[in-house]
């Protein structure tokens, strides 16, 4: 039987081995990118860190214990519409009916056929295209808001790619962890004339290198110990598709040669194999590392380099693009919204803090910040850690001389003066740590002060005499509700 497989991504949550094995294969026979969950903890994870970017879920049940049935009403609580086909090889007909009752999709029994996966897959996207509604429809068909905004450096990565998308050539897409590489990956992918073809991933960095070639290259029976069965490779699966080579600064230079001559010869082997097959396979190609700088300390080949850098894309940090932050806060708690509940607000003192946090993990950081703030409801709380921990960088970073908590005279220095005592510079670094704390949570509650000794779990009276030994007492509440009072002056005061 052939059915015509429309692609996407599924979720295999399997925990024995060789059952997650041929799962992954079948899916990805059928057309489908796999990813993989060995627990029902790991599956719930990965559902509520890529919202809408699951097609369904193959979810096991035949584990004694395995408490499936809570997995499955959490899968329905997360995704109300997300197909999941529930497989056992010990079936009875209690937990049919409760597979059923809580939400599954469909329920096969082991032994089954590619052929049975398939008709199942088939069916289940059919019934979600027909139970949802025309705003559900719009929301999972409309690309991620993470490539647009009003950022110049946005706008021009934005316009470029549907001119991009189109081309065949190799893309090398460079940019810090958690700027959203992966998903311009796949923007790419939509935006060719491969979207109808599969979109695999490898990270190169999560394997070691004798899995990324057999991952890549795939195996033979018998080719090394544990190859019971022909194994097909990426380059064989994703034939007409795209590829995205993730991390692979982090690729060993042995399978750099391998990838070159497939890239130079479009054709390969097996691991353990004789036959060439030939493939078609875009490759695009994903790092945080400076690649240059790997070449020159003979981590990286030179002419692998070459030939993935024919189109050089590399994402700005989301510090670098601040007037995106709040459309992408927003954006972000839509997006994690249940049915049926409002997101919270961006209060004043939330959107101060979005837009002058550091954001070292960049989006992905922030969409942790959003999943957080759906769970505590509580825009000021979370604002005010954000603060609080701008404030702890500040604190890593050399202050000013005339700042500075340690006095002048008490630093080491050629002309031999002594250091201060090392218990004096802990108790002045408290010091300032307690200062930046007090001020973060004064800004969070617009400097209320009953609001801020809740915020700081400490008691109003004593919040009142620290504000008095730090002198910021009598300080007046600026127009915008936002302290100007620079917490490093006071840092040092007895």
């Amino acid at each position: 039987m052939q059915i015509k497989s429309e692609g996407g991504t599924i979720l295999v949550c399997e925990d024995e081995s060789e059952d997650q094995s041929y799962l992954e294969m079948a899916a990805r026979r059928l057309g489908y990118a796999v990813e993989l969950a060995h627990d029902n903890e790991a599956a719930l994870g990965y559902l509520s860190s890529s919202r809408f970017q699951v097609s369904a879920v193959l979810l096991d049940l035949s584990k004694p214990g395995s408490n499936g049935i809570n997995t499955l009403r959490e899968i329905r609580r997360v995704e109300s519409h997300l197909p999941v086909i529930v497989v056992s090889s010990a079936p009875t007909p209690n937990n049919v009916v409760a597979a059923m009752k809580n939400g599954a999709t469909d329920f096969l029994c082991r032994p089954m056929t590619h052929d049975d996966l398939q008709v199942a897959l088939s069916k289940a996207f059919e019934r979600q295209a027909s139970t949802l509604c025309p705003q559900q429809e719009k929301m999972l068909s409309v690309p991620t808001k993470a490539f647009s905004g009003t950022s110049p450096r946005m706008q021009e990565i934005r316009s470029m790619i549907p001119y991009i998308g189109a081309s065949d050539a190799p893309v090398l897409i460079q940019g810090e962890t958690g700027c959203g590489k992966e998903v311009f990956a796949k923007e790419l992918h939509a935006n060719s004339a491969r979207t109808g073809k599969v979109f695999l991933k490898l990270n190169c960095a999560a394997l070691p290198s004798e899995l990324v070639e057999s991952e890549l290259f795939g195996y033979e029976r018998g080719a090394f110990t544990g190859a019971f069965q022909r194994r097909a490779g990426m380059f064989e699966l994703a034939n007409g598709g795209t590829l995205l080579l993730d991390e692979i600064g982090d690729m060993d230079v042995r399978i750099q040669a391998k990838l070159l001559q497939v890239l130079q010869d479009k054709e390969f082997r097996r691991i353990g194999g004789k036959e060439i097959i030939k493939t078609d396979v875009r490759i695009l190609a994903a790092t945080h590392r400076d690649l240059e700088s790997a070449i020159l300390h003979s981590t990286f080949r030179e002419d692998l380099y070459y030939r993935l850098n024919v189109i050089n894309i590399e994402l700005p940090p989301l510090r670098d693009r601040k007037e995106d932050i709040v459309p992408l806060t927003e954006y972000l708690l839509n997006k994690y919204a249940l049915p049926g509940s409002a997101a919270p607000t961006i209060t004043p003192n939330l959107k101060y803090a979005v837009t002058t946090y550091h954001w070292p993990g960049n989006i992905r950081e922030l969409e942790n910040m959003v999943r957080r703030l759906m769970v505590l409801r509580n825009p000021d709380l979370v604002a005010s850690e954000l603060l609080a921990r701008s404030a702890r960088k500040r604190l890593g970073e050399p202050a000013p001389a005339h700042m500075s908590a340690v006095p002048r005279t008490a630093k080491a220095g050629v002309n031999g003066t002594a250091k201060a005592p090392i218990l004096e510079q802990v108790t002045k670094a408290k010091q300032q740590a307690e200062a930046e704390a007090i001020l973060a949570a004064l800004d969070s509650t617009r400097w209320n002060r009953k609001q801020a000794a809740i915020l700081l779990q400490i008691d109003y009276k004593a919040l009142l005499y620290k504000l008095k030994k730090l002198g910021l007492e009598d300080k007046a509440i600026p127009v915008d509700g936002m302290s100007a009072v620079n917490p490093l002056q006071y840092a040092v005061a007895d």
